[in-house]
C-alpha cells in the first residue's frame, strides 16, 4: 500500500518514492502488462473492476511523469527489458493492469463492464459528430 491509515497522509516526496518502488516491484513480479485508457470512468465502475480482478491482477494508475520516471529507471537497471517500448504510449488517462493470467482473458474482463457514459458539458466526443444543415424550428 502507498499509505496506511495509521501513519496518516505521507508527504509528497515519500509518496513518490513509494509509488516508484511499487511500480518497479510490479514490473519485476508480473510478466504481463495490459495498458488501459480510462476516460469518464466512475469510481464505482473502477471499484467493481478491481473486485473482479482481485487475486488475478493489480491495477495501477498514477501521474504520467511519475510512471515514465519509474519505467525509465527500471529500464536503466534492466537494459534488455522490452518495457521501454511502452514509454511513448504513456499519455492521457492511462494505467496498467499487471497480471499472470492470459492477456486476452484479462482484456475481456476489463471490457466486459465497459459502458457508454452520457455526454457531459465540455467533454470531447470520442467519435466525429455531423449535424446536417436545416431549419432549427
Amino acid at each position: 500500500r502507498l499509505h496506511s491509515s495509521k501513519m496518516g497522509k505521507l508527504d509528497r516526496a515519500t509518496w513518490k518514492k513509494l509509488y516508484i518502488a511499487k511500480l518497479q516491484r510490479y514490473l519485476e513480479e508480473y510478466p504481463k502488462i495490459l495498458m488501459v485508457t480510462c476516460n469518464n470512468v466512475g469510481s464505482k465502475q473502477m471499484q467493481n473492476l478491481r473486485h473482479k480482478l482481485r487475486g488475478k491482477a493489480e491495477i495501477l494508475f498514477g501521474k504520467n511523469t511519475l510512471m515514465r520516471k519509474a519505467i525509465t529507471a527500471y529500464v536503466e537497471e534492466h537494459e534488455d527489458s522490452p518495457i521501454a517500448n511502452i514509454l511513448p504510449h504513456v499519455v492521457g488517462n492511462v494505467g496498467f493492469v499487471f497480471t499472470h493470467m492470459d492477456l486476452q482473458e484479462c482484456r475481456d474482463i476489463v471490457l466486459r463492464d465497459r459502458v457508454q457514459a452520457p455526454a457531459k458539458s465540455g467533454a470531447i466526443a470520442p467519435d466525429d459528430v455531423t449535424i446536417p444543415g436545416g431549419n432549427t424550428s
